[in-house]
């Protein structure tokens, strides 16, 4: 990258003024009349050795002018001593070619190359709701992925289910009150889906408000547990498998595919194990439980082996990173849950440093805010969900209604497609640790900040080509045009921020850098007649044409489908 030759040049140019920079900040100026780049490296050392920034600068521009490197036009000083950088006509026209030639690979890097690394997301339980916390962790979880793939790891994605606890119980326990009921069917037909998520919060609510029903709910848990009752395990069997393909319609909805499923029926015995072993060493017994005294890491008490002699989310997770790692070997771990998991994670995390402390050495938590809607924060205890189905079917709804007069012979597929693209764009759109309140209007809007305007901008883009094909004129690098565009001086910044977005774990920056994009290719487009009978036709194609390659891979990136009509 041309930011690499400069840091390079700059380096040199220091060192033979007999001076020192631990490293070197470059930053795109937000005005391009201030150059490409920009450094305030001058300012730093001139602190540090008492000299003045803005005489250290311009020693430090004579030098770099000197060595006339191609792809800079020129050097100037700014303000108290920034140096910016003003990239050459050769270097854009370069870029170009360039990007044509790598295409579909476009951004793409090999910082990661030979990595092994395994993603935790989405982690939805069955017999609960598939809600907007799951889609919310669906979409960064998946990014996240695909931003690890672009750069050149092996990227391995993971869910973790909570097929056996206390809410399946509670689910169970309703189901057999409504078998005794005689409320049939409980598990046939379109509405069981539904049945499955009244039946938890009607359980919920009985657990917080009924001793007795309590007790029977705790009984149903142990029962799952030792499958010893043959109702149970039917309706705990039946419920489950329902559960699981409803999720896998989802996930395909969302584009996602796992490549490994991990359970807590699974995880449950080996983490009750790990933790009776480790007792007097690690854990502790306390009034019948088994606890971690997070107290001597600065960190709080937790459970790991409750009163009853079960596992507890606790023990499951250090068993879930024994059995990831043993059927894929991991460079990295990472698992993405809510910002309320932040501080339980800690104390699991310092456990297992404990027990498996390369196995924690390798595992990385992410934390992300909480979806919302106008109507406030959701509740599966209470039945008071947003479901992910729910949410996509009234932005479709929303997305159909404008586009009513569009001529699409897949209007449907389509309409899903911008749904799915406005929800993972309003997620993804800020930095992941932050809560979102969903605005629906905004969401599809066509104006900008929003996942369709992308989607728009690239529609668009494939339209011009469409029309250059249909004309016989070919995108061509032959004849530039004289003035270097604003486009032309985005473009070329794809792959660093894509490296920024995989070094911070930060979809945001992607889409941040397409939405500027898709709003300089806007006005590109509408000032300058693209295909036509002209001799800067052919760049004015191939500058198109880029644009479309990069914003196809960043929404790529972002998990959005990017359909050629809207």
């Amino acid at each position: 990258m041309v930011r690499d030759i400069l840091k390079n040049t700059i380096k040199e140019t220091i060192s033979d003024l007999s001076l020192e920079a631990d490293d070197i900040h470059l930053e795109h100026p937000s005005d391009f009349a201030y150059g490409d780049y920009s450094t305030n490296v001058a300012m730093r050392i001139a602190k540090q050795i008492g000299e003045n920034p803005k005489e250290l600068a311009r020693e430090i521009t004579d030098k770099i002018r000197e060595i006339k490197i191609k792809e800079i036009e020129k050097v100037k000083v700014a303000g108290a001593g920034f140096i910016n950088f003003y990239l050459s006509r050769e270097f854009f026209t370069q870029s170009i070619k360039e990007i044509l030639k790598i295409g579909e690979k476009w951004g793409s890097g090999n910082s990661l190359k030979n990595q092994k690394i395994i993603i935790e997301y989405t982690d939805p339980n069955p017999f609960k709701e598939f809600h907007i916390g799951h889609l919310m962790s669906n979409a960064i979880g998946e990014s996240i992925s695909r931003i690890i793939e672009f750069s050149g790891a092996e990227a391995k994605r993971a869910n973790y289910q909570g097929d056996v606890g206390l809410h399946t119980a509670k689910a169970i326990w309703a189901l057999m009150r409504r078998k005794q009921r005689g409320s049939t069917p409980l598990f046939t037909g379109d509405e069981v889906l539904g049945v499955l998520g009244e039946a938890y919060a009607e359980g919920a609510k009985a657990y917080d408000g009924d001793d007795i029903a309590k007790e029977e709910i705790k009984k149903i848990n142990k029962k799952i547990y030792d499958k010893n009752d043959n109702e149970i395990n039917s309706l705990y069997e039946n419920g489950r498998k329902i559960s699981l393909e409803h999720f896998e319609e989802i996930y395909k909805k969302l584009g996602t595919k796992f490549d490994y499923y991990f359970f807590e029926s699974e995880t449950g015995p080996i983490g009750k194990e790990l933790v009776k072993k480790n007792i007097g060493k690690i854990f502790e017994e306390s009034n019948g439980a088994i606890i971690f005294r997070g107290e001597k890491a600065g960190l709080h008490t937790r459970v790991f082996v409750n009163s009853e002699g079960l596992p507890t989310y606790e023990a499951k997770d250090l068993a879930l990173a024994k059995i990831k790692n043993e059927r894929y070997d991991y460079e990295k771990s990472i698992v993405i849950t809510a910002n309320e998991q932040k501080e339980y994670y800690k104390v699991v995390l310092e456990a297992m440093k404990q027990i498996y402390p390369e196995l924690a050495k390798k595992t990385k938590h992410i934390s992300h805010g909480i979806l919302r809607l106008s109507s406030g924060k959701m509740s599966s205890r209470t039945g008071l969900v947003i479901t992910s189905e729910s949410l996509i079917g009234e932005v479709k709804t929303k997305v159909l209604d404008k586009m009513k007069d569009a001529d699409i012979a897949d209007k449907e597929g389509v309409a899903e497609q911008i749904a799915v693209g406005a929800i993972k764009y309003s997620i993804l759109k800020q930095s992941a640790g932050k809560d979102i309140v969903f605005d629906f209007d905004k969401s599809i809007s066509f104006e900008g900040d929003s996942g369709p305007y992308l989607q728009y901008a690239y529609a668009r883009a494939s339209s011009v080509l469409e029309k250059a094909r249909r004309q016989n004129i070919k995108s061509d690098t032959k004849k530039v045009i004289a003035e270097t565009t604003e486009l032309e001086k985005l473009l070329y910044r794809f792959p660093e921020v894509i490296e920024r977005a995989n070094n911070e774990f930060e979809p945001h920056y992607i889409t941040t850098y397409l939405t500027e994009l898709a709003g300089v290719f806007n006005s590109f487009y509408s000032r300058e007649k693209i295909v036509e009978e002209s001799g800067s036709s052919p760049y004015k194609i191939a500058l198109t044409e880029v644009f479309k390659i990069t914003i196809k891979n960043g929404l790529w990136l972002l998990g959005i489908k990017a359909p050629e009509n809207m």
